[in-house]
């Protein structure tokens, strides 16, 4: 439903006091001036610069006071008619307490004489004065049709324009973008490149998550050719993401939880899988939507997942997820924390939207047993220490990389994960030294938190999928299996 049939129904319904949350405020205003032409209603603006401005009489006020157009609503009354007052940017005036006694009176005196007050903001700022007099509506982010029409209007030469599976491409670039981000992107293509392409959108999407400050977009070069080991992990992710479900919502895939000591490539798993089944990777920060006002980190939690949501399909990623939620209890933060974990949770079991969400973590007992849950998930991952032949492919990745010498001998690497593997690669071009003596500034985490792993190990046996094969993870197998291979193997 379109925000012009919506607040079409709010005015029949005589609600007099509508807030619209919008950071398109001149599309808006095209909107509800096409509304007001089609039922015949008044429609006034005003706003800090130009005053106030009513269309059907041209009688203008000149006046930026904000109080003063509250009280010149009255007269905008008609016998028999309907009026829209929208108050643009009317949010930094709310701090006032004569300008939120004279809203209540004026949406009150709004029912009897259908003069309507419209709020039209870029963030909801109701204070509790007004809360029960107010409905909120959003204006929606272009959908795909809409951005299409869009570039359609720009690129108006043959070829500009992509055709076929190039062109949902592109689309699925410029989902997310408002309407004046798409036409400033599709133009810059335009300029760039003779022809709309998605580099230009993603480059401008990037920019529009780092002004937000939210989200960060990644976009790697990286592949599962890049990542050894995981081969159960990787077949049941790529299997849930390329099936044709973008139609039906019930279809859709829903993420992957992933518990492993650290250095195990939960984080590389994740933004390889983004390059691999040709979708953006979203990496939510937790920290950094804590704000310093009452409600604000629960509004950024909100405004962050309403933008994952414009930006589907992607992948989103949040990194221990069991330190971005710390402090559960609210003993600690008056229960920002909680709250702000509640409305993920909400999100993450009633989303509609075509987004995976990939969460990691390094200790499952700070995890409330609720998160994990069926249907949040499609699956809980278990990534334990790589076996023998995940261990030569990840030797072979990096020594690759680092352009090594292949033939060199390998160091002992019983409790090395891949994160370590690569260290010690890396160390050894950078010291220019072999692996063996590189590996001696290496010490495995297995090693400093044997403890912790065991316990993890413990916890996920039988509870959890196996990364590396197919099936529930199995501890005591696994060591068994590792135990039987000689140390000393394939590595001459």
């Amino acid at each position: 439903m379109t925000l012009t049939q919506r607040l079409g129904e709010y005015v029949r319904a005589c609600f007099s006091g509508l807030w619209i949350e919008s950071h398109e405020h001149q599309d808006a205003l095209v909107a509800i001036a096409q509304l007001c032409r089609q039922e015949n209603w008044q429609l006034a603006t005003w706003d800090l610069e130009s005053g106030l401005r009513c269309q059907a009489s041209d009688a203008n006020s000149s006046t930026g006071d904000p109080l003063g157009a509250i009280r010149a609503i009255h007269a905008l009354a008609t016998p028999d008619g309907t009026t829209l007052v929208v108050l643009q940017n009317f949010h930094r005036f709310m701090q006032s307490a004569e300008i939120v006694q004279a809203l209540i009176q004026q949406v009150i005196a709004g029912k009897q004489n259908r003069t309507f007050v419209v709020i039209l903001s870029p963030i909801v700022n109701l204070p509790a004065e007004l809360e029960k007099l107010f409905v909120v509506l959003e204006h929606e982010l272009p959908d795909r049709e809409q951005l299409q029409e869009i570039a359609l209007g720009i690129a108006t030469e043959e070829g500009e324009f992509p055709e076929g599976a190039e062109r949902e491409v592109l689309l699925d670039a410029a989902v997310g973008l408002t309407r004046f981000e798409a036409e400033g992107a599709f133009s810059l293509s335009l300029i760039r490149d003779g022809r709309l392409t998605a580099a230009t959108l993603w480059e401008q999407k990037a920019q529009m998550l780092k002004k937000s400050g939210l989200l960060h977009l990644f976009r790697g070069g990286d592949d599962f050719s890049r990542l050894g080991g995981l081969a159960a992990l990787k077949a049941f992710a790529k299997r849930a993401l390329l099936q044709p479900s973008r139609n039906n919502p019930l279809k859709r895939p829903r993420g992957v939880m992933l518990l492993s000591p650290p250095g195990c490539g939960k984080s590389q798993f994740c933004k390889a899988l983004g390059r691999e089944v040709g979708r953006p990777v979203l990496i939510l920060d937790v920290g950094s939507l804590l704000g310093s006002l009452v409600g604000q980190s629960e509004e950024r939690t909100r405004a962050a997942l309403r933008t994952v949501d414009a930006m589907a399909p992607c992948i989103l990623m949040i990194d221990e997820v069991e330190k971005a939620f710390a402090g559960l209890s609210g003993s600690s933060d008056s229960g920002v924390a909680a709250r702000m974990f509640g409305t993920f949770l909400s999100w993450l079991n009633d989303h509609e939207s075509d987004v995976f969400v990939v969460c990691t973590a390094n200790d499952v007992s700070k995890l409330p047993p609720e998160f994990s849950r069926s249907e949040r998930f499609d699956g809980v991952f278990f990534v334990d220490l790589p076996g023998r032949e995940e261990k030569d492919a990840i030797w072979q990745i990096y020594r690759d990389l680092f352009e090594i010498d292949p033939e060199q001998r390998l160091p002992k690497d019983d409790e090395f994960t891949g994160a370590e593997i690569r260290a010690c690669c890396r160390l050894a071009a950078l010291l220019d030294v072999s692996l063996i003596q590189a590996a001696q500034y290496v010490v495995p985490v297995a090693v400093t938190s044997a403890e912790s792993v065991g316990k993890l190990r413990q916890w996920a046996h039988g509870r959890c999928l196996a990364a590396d094969k197919p099936g529930v993870y199995q501890a005591d197998e696994n060591r068994r299996a590792r135990r039987k291979i000689p140390r000393d193997a394939s590595r001459n």
